[in-house]
């Protein structure tokens, strides 16, 4: 599939605001990666800022939608928890730079959030959180608040990829023994929350 210039552009530009990040880059540098003239990239996008907006909501917004589609689905909750995490490896394994990414730019403009805020509201209006209290009320979901599971399960699935950099000198490993090891944690991180959340669930204990 031959890309168009405007897509051409955008993974162009997603490439090198990972590396440089937004205020460290330029639109010429973003031209050059994309192997044409600045010019034509302020003609599609008029300037680094919107382009930068564009590509920011539509990573997330991939994700988020991805999440909601889990969320919707009729599957038990325990086995929701276990696909939102396999997925969430899956996503980050093809792009392990968006948890930083992302952080970077909500930590740069906070505001930026705002254009998310209808994709969060879907993953609220899934119904998610209320089938969780549900679990908690019957004795069959460990009663913690939902903050604390969401944290559960967004450090043992985005923190691995944030910290990469320092783990492979830690251990000495390189690129390709990391993923393998991530292969591994994976398998962990669903073992680990599901026994956590289900306790007494003895199946969680062999997921």
């Amino acid at each position: 599939m031959i890309k168009g210039t405007e897509q051409k552009i955008k993974d162009a530009a997603l490439t090198v605001f990972i590396q440089k990040g937004f205020a460290n880059c330029t639109s010429r540098e973003i031209a050059r990666e994309a192997g044409m003239n600045v010019a034509l990239v302020n003609y599609y996008f008029r300037s680094k800022s919107k382009l930068f907006a564009i590509i920011f909501e539509s990573v997330m917004q991939d994700f988020l939608k991805s999440m909601v589609q889990v969320f919707q689905s009729n599957l038990p909750f325990r086995e929701k928890i276990r696909l939102l995490i396999e997925r969430e490896f899956e996503f980050l394994s093809q792009n392990p730079e968006i948890p930083n990414f992302v952080l970077n730019e909500l930590s740069r403009n906070p505001k930026s959030i705002e254009n998310l805020l209808p994709v969060l509201h879907m993953v609220t209006e899934s119904g998610v959180f209320d089938e969780a209290k549900k679990l908690q009320s019957q004795g069959d979901m460990r009663p913690m608040d939902l903050v604390q599971v969401t944290l559960l399960i967004m450090s043992n699935c985005q923190y691995p990829f944030m910290a990469a950099p320092l783990m492979k000198v830690i251990h000495g490993i390189d690129e390709t023994d990391y993923k393998n090891h991530l292969t591994v944690h994976k398998t962990h991180a669903v073992t680990m929350v599901l026994g956590y959340l289900f306790p007494n669930d003895h199946s969680s204990n062999h997921a």
